[in-house]
């Protein structure tokens, strides 16, 4: 199943589309592409690269809890969305230390510069865990992905739960053709700090098996897909968990799938590894309601990958 992952990459190095980005950095790209995923076959963490299942797990969480403010990741040393907060705090009033301006891409050209952005990153980061009234101010990333699938706002000034919803409804009606949960409020998109890239999910139920599908509309190949895939996939395993069903197949839809110009050369050396076996996932079977489940009840087996291998993020 992972060639699925390693067949994107290559089609993407060799026939993608050049484009220009948001970031300014550059892609390879292609539009429209799906991979499946048989769940009941291991857990698709990637084996070609190492993939920190800490960080995918307390992501999942924040976002099941409804969670908006990076204060939760920092205190699970999870650091996958310090840049965003980091860019909102650097434009506010508050903010006084060195120009910050264009920081994304001045750390890759200015190595000065990097060391005293890694600096006064650190020192924000800090800020956010240790007070919380900084963190209430700054931590927060607007209505992203855990307002929209717990906290949707109607236009009644109501409150809609979608994700527990979509799961009641699997329970009672799981032949629906409306198991849906939608991250992407065009309201809400101008207010975040970075709109819903994976936006919306369904789930399909047959055969006693919970098989879930994600349209995700741009989709970083290298660094934030194979995280995209297992988040999908544990979200699928523990709404299994919790309704009594089996798992089926992940699903995953792209939009723009695209390799950033300076994933290039990282994405060739991950194609030239074999395939090792996927692990396998536990879940703590003492919790029966995902909305109780910590990080240490989640727990991968056998998981044997290639070392990580490192590139820099597109802000």
């Amino acid at each position: 199943m992972e060639q699925a992952y390693l067949d994107l990459g290559k089609k993407v190095l060799t026939e993608g589309q050049s484009k220009t980005d948001r970031t300014g950095t550059g892609t390879n790209s292609v539009f429209g592409h799906q991979m499946r995923f048989d769940l009941a076959k291991g857990f698709p963490l990637l084996t070609t690269k190492r993939v920190p299942m800490g960080l995918i797990k307390s992501e999942l969480l924040w976002f099941i809890k409804g969670d908006t403010n990076i204060r939760y990741l920092l205190q699970h040393n999870n650091h996958i969305w310090d840049e965003w907060a980091f860019e909102r705090y650097v434009k506010s009033t508050d903010y006084n230390g060195p120009d910050m301006t264009d920081f994304g891409r001045r750390c890759l050209v200015d190595e000065a510069f990097n060391t005293v952005y890694q600096e006064v990153l650190a020192d924000f980061c800090k800020k956010i865990v240790e007070d919380e009234d900084f963190a209430k101010k700054h931590g927060d990333l607007g209505n992203i992905y855990g307002s929209q699938w717990r906290h949707w706002k109607t236009s009644k000034g109501e409150m809609i739960d979608q994700l527990k919803d979509v799961i009641e409804m699997i329970r009672t009606n799981p032949d629906s053709r409306r198991l849906i949960v939608s991250a992407w409020n065009p309201e809400d998109v101008p207010s975040m700090a970075l709109p819903p890239c994976h936006t919306m999910f369904q789930f399909y139920v047959a055969d006693g098996k919970l098989s879930c599908q994600l349209y995700q509309r741009s989709a970083d190949i290298f660094l934030g897909v194979p995280f995209n895939i297992a988040s999908y996939a544990l979200l699928t395993h523990l709404i299994a968990h919790e309704t009594g069903l089996e798992v089926g197949e992940f699903v995953h839809t792209l939009g723009d799938a695209h390799l950033y110009s300076n994933h290039f050369e990282q994405m060739k050396e991950q194609l030239s590894r074999d395939v090792r076996a996927f692990p396998t996932l536990q879940l703590n079977q003492d919790k029966t309601s995902i909305f109780d489940f910590d990080v240490d009840d989640i727990t991968i087996e056998n998981y044997q990958p290639h070392p990580a291998i490192k590139a820099p993020i597109a802000v």
